[in-house]
Order: structure tokens, then C-alpha cells, then sequence
């Protein structure tokens, strides 16, 4: 159906060289390149009014920077990025900023909104989706990427009253809006479709339109994506992506761990020439891209507008936590991000935490979120602690997780206190009680503290495991208006919240 195209791959992957060539000094000059970045930020935002506060024009290096600049969390920006969505200019950055993504929210906050610039759109976003086909392709020799369209799943974007003069949305939806011609044309559905809002309607209308499109790469949330391509598989009448996109060659995935579902596409997309590539984006910048299909780890991309540091999580809690630069890391640590960018945040906790497997060049695994992890009784879990032991409880019992989220009880009616886990699966283990065995041992292995407080059953018990409903995860996100587009499901909460509105929604439909 998609045969004899020219192989215009062949010829675009030559384009990509020289860039190739830049990212290869990653290894080897690391610590000019960010400094290089620092004092290209400063030098624009000094004529802002943040850069006027805390005197830009006399920072000369990283350390003067440090010590002059705080470290800031959203609550602390949100009054200079409420300017700014007035109107205001010359706020936070010294060029023009009239977009902000909307992202989950804060503590204080539903949802939180993230300035995007002008120059943080081609210096970073755009910049980093051109760099992972480049080195997608330096990794694929026999690519036809060029040969089909992508198909991008994202979110919308609408106006807000309070803010008439501002472009607000998901990230993915201003950079559909703003995206260069040239590039639309190798993308599938329509402009219009992309953005709609009404997520079921959405997904009928990418299906109906893509399906019988020559496609060669997907780009979403891999939770979003299955949702869409299992809709396309159903409306064709097959069991194989492979036969409606017999071209489909690559996933670019980002926004929430792929490991619980790997396993799945494999299942689905089943391909010799089917390939995975990670991705780090976020409302505040484009961090990562995985560069060797053979390595898990994200290449740290360290030219674009984004200066890093990081604090050791060790001491995060700590009231005289300190960040250090990218070139005072350590292979191992768990660390806090902070960034500054060209849209203006400076020193900004972005939430995520990531630990560094290599620094030459600077190679880093996601973590978990500072605010997204278990510590209700000095266990100190974490997301990557939660995916390591989901993918050996799936491998000894034959399941296959959909969603999950997981809390802690702090004492039942018999004063025992343990963790609990809502899990939607797609394949029911053989044995839950195997599953929930597994998942507990694994977590013992790979995290000393949570295995300290399991010892003897003294502080805490076995996890608990809840078999969600078919569709709870989708019923809660849409109780709560955040169907699609970058959406995530909360994986681990010190609080009850979440899994509390999640069990009574359980029952309300057993």
C-alpha cells in the first residue's frame, strides 16, 4: 500500500551532520559548553525587571551567580509569571514571552503555568525534537523516516478570560500552533484535529484520519498513544499495528515510564524494524534524548537554553540545601533538578529527580519527582524503586500493568501500616498474591531503607495490592478534566488523597 517511495532519508540524514558533530563535544567539553549557556542567559535577561532585582549586569560567573540568585519553586515565580500573562514584558526574560504552558499543579496551585519564549521554542523545544531524529537516524542506518508522516498526540490549548492576550495550553499545543510549515507537512492529523479539546472526540478523529496514512513514527505519552492505536488496530480488524502502518519504524515516548509498557507495544507492533527512543521534554524545557538504543540512559543535551544544577536529595530536605553545577555531579546520586532558561525561569525546581550513569558525556535515568515519592515512615520509595519491582512482579506472574498509584496506610484498625497499591492491569497476574510477593521483595532489594522498615514486619507489612476495574484510571482523569494530552496519573503520593478518591471511585462501579 506505502511501496515504492524514494528513500529521501538517505539523503536528509547527510543535513544532520555537522549538528551530529556538535553533540559529540558533549563528552569532552561539558563544563565550557554550560558555562557558555549561563552567560548567554544572563546577558538576555538582564534587562528584565528579575535581572535588574538581583543585578545581572554584575554576575560574571557561576559562583557569583549562586550566591546571588535563590533557589525557586513556582509559588515563588507565579506573581512575576502573572505579569506576564497580563501583558507585562521585560518580566522574567528580556524578549517577548506570550505563551505559557499549563502543567499539573503544586502544592498551592490546580495547575501551574510555565512562561515559553520565542527563543525557548527554537533554542530548546524545537531544537530538541530535530536532535533525537538526528541521532535516531546516526543509530539507524537503514531509516526511512522521511519516507512517512509522524503522528504526534498532544493536547489543546483555549483562552482564558483573565488573560485575553495570552496563548495558554499543553506544551504539545503551542508547539503544534507555532511549528514551521515545513515541518506540519511531515505530520499527521490536520492542525485543526491536533488541537481539539474534547479528548474521546479527539482520538476518534486522529484514528479516522491516520489510519490509512504512511506512517513511520509515533511521538506522545505511551499511556495517550496505546489508547489511540488500539482504537485504530480495533477499526481495521487487526490484532498488529505492523499491518496498518507496515512503515511505522520508530516511538519517540516521554512524559511517563515506559517499562510498564514496553511489553505491550512488543505485543502490538510487532516488527523487526521497530524501534523505542526515550525523551526527556517538559513544560519547562527539552532536557534529554536517548542515544543508543542499547543504553536506557538519556544523553543530558547541554547547548540548548538551559543552564543545570542539581541538589543531592540527600540534603533536599534540609533548610541550607545547596545546588552544584553539572560538572560537580556524581555517577549514582539521586539529584533534584534545578535549570534556568530562555524563558526566564532562573534557578527553578522543576520537581524531577534523575540519577547520572555516565559523565563523559553527561548520560542521566529519570528518578522520580521530589514530590512524587513514599515517606511516610523513612522508606524513602521512589518511582524508580516502583518500576523495577512492577516489571519483576509482571515477569514472575504473567501480568501486564496498565496504571497504577500507589499511598501509604499509616494504621489500620490492627495498627499495622503499610503501603497500598491500585493497580489496573491489562493481564491479570497468574497469582496476585505472587505478584504482590514479588513486588514486595523486589522493593527490599533495590531500596535499604524501605527494606530497613520491612524487617520483621515491625514498621511496616507486605504491600497491599488492589485490583483496579478496567477504565478506573480513565474514569478518575476524566472526573477531573484531564483526559489526554500530558495528563499523568500520580505513581506515588506521601498523602491518601489520590487513592482514597480512586478506591471509592472502585466501588462506585463494581
Amino acid at each position: 500500500m506505502f511501496e515504492g517511495k524514494l528513500n529521501t532519508t538517505k539523503v536528509i540524514r547527510y543535513i544532520f551532520l555537522p549538528r551530529l558533530n556538535e553533540i559529540d563535544r558533549y563528552a569532552t567539553d561539558a563544563e565550557e559548553i554550560q558555562r557558555e549557556v549561563l552567560q548567554r542567559l544572563l546577558k538576555n535577561g538582564a534587562d528584565s525587571a528579575w535581572g535588574k532585582k538581583y543585578k545581572y549586569t554584575h554576575i560574571d560567573n557561576y559562583s557569583a551567580y549562586a550566591k546571588r540568585v535563590p533557589i525557586q519553586t513556582y509559588d515563588d515565580v507565579k506573581p512575576w509569571v502573572e505579569r506576564m500573562m497580563r501583558g507585562e514584558q521585560n518580566v522574567l526574560w528580556g524578549n517577548e514571552i506570550t505563551c505559557f504552558a499549563k502543567s499539573s499543579g503544586t502544592t498551592s496551585d490546580k495547575s501551574k503555568f510555565i512562561p515559553v519564549s520565542k527563543d525557548a521554542l527554537e533554542d530548546t523545544h524545537y531544537r530538541g525534537g530535530k536532535d533525537a531524529v538526528a541521532m535516531y537516524l546516526r543509530n539507524n542506518p537503514e531509516s526511512d523516516f522521511f519516507g512517512g508522516k509522524g503522528v504526534i498526540l498532544g493536547g489543546s490549548h483555549a483562552p482564558y478570560d483573565e488573560y485575553p492576550d495570552a496563548l495558554i495550553g499543553d506544551l504539545s499545543a503551542i508547539l503544534l500552533e507555532k511549528i514551521s510549515p515545513l515541518v506540519n507537512y511531515l505530520r499527521c492529523p490536520s492542525k485543526d484535529i491536533a488541537l481539539m479539546s474534547e479528548w474521546e472526540t479527539k482520538i476518534e478523529a486522529i484514528a479516522t484520519s491516520t489510519m490509512d496514512v504512511n506512517v513511520s513514527n509515533l511521538s506522545g505519552v505511551p499511556s495517550w498513544m496505546l489508547v489511540l492505536v488500539k482504537d485504530i488496530m480495533r477499526r481495521k480488524g487487526t490484532d498488529n499495528l505492523a499491518d496498518v502502518w507496515p512503515n511505522l519504524e520508530v516511538f519517540f515516548h516521554g512524559g511517563v515510564a515506559f517499562t510498564p509498557y514496553r511489553e505491550q507495544y512488543e505485543q502490538i507492533i510487532r516488527s523487526d524494524k521497530m524501534h523505542y527512543v526515550e525523551t526527556y521534554n517538559a513544560s519547562e524545557g527539552y532536557f534529554a534524548t536517548q542515544n543508543d538504543f542499547a543504553d536506557p540512559a538519556m544523553l543530558l543535551m547541554i547547548d540548548y537554553g538551559i543552564f543545570y544544577e542539581f541538589i543531592p536529595m540527600d540534603q533536599f530536605e534540609s533548610k541550607h540545601k545547596k545546588a552544584i553545577p553539572l560538572w560537580k555531579v556524581e555517577v549514582g546520586k539521586n539529584y533534584a533538578v534545578v535549570i534556568s532558561t530562555s524563558s526566564g525561569l532562573w534557578r527553578y525546581m522543576i520537581g524531577d529527580t534523575v540519577r547520572f550513569t555516565s559523565k563523559d558525556p553527561y548520560k542521566i535515568v529519570i528518578t522520580g519527582r521530589t514530590k512524587h515519592f513514599i515517606n511516610a515512615f523513612g522508606e524513602e520509595l521512589i518511582i524508580d524503586n516502583a518500576e523495577k519491582g512492577l516489571v519483576k512482579a509482571c515477569a514472575a506472574t504473567g501480568a501486564q500493568v496498565k496504571e497504577y498509584s500507589a499511598a501509604p496506610v499509616f494504621m489500620d484498625d490492627n495498627a499495622k501500616c503499610r503501603h497500598q497499591w491500585m493497580i489496573e492491569f491489562s493481564q491479570e497476574p497468574d497469582s496476585l498474591e505472587q505478584f504482590r510477593n514479588v513486588l514486595d521483595d523486589t522493593l527490599k532489594e533495590v531500596n535499604s531503607d524501605y527494606e530497613a522498615k520491612r524487617h520483621k514486619d515491625i514498621a511496616l507489612q507486605k504491600v497491599e495490592v488492589i485490583v483496579a476495574r478496567q477504565g478506573l484510571f480513565h474514569d478518575w482523569l476524566n472526573q477531573k478534566g484531564k483526559l489526554g494530552g500530558q495528563h499523568k496519573v500520580p505513581r506515588l503520593s506521601n498523602t491518601r488523597e489520590f487513592i482514597d478518591e480512586l478506591i471509592a471511585l472502585n466501588k462506585q462501579k463494581d
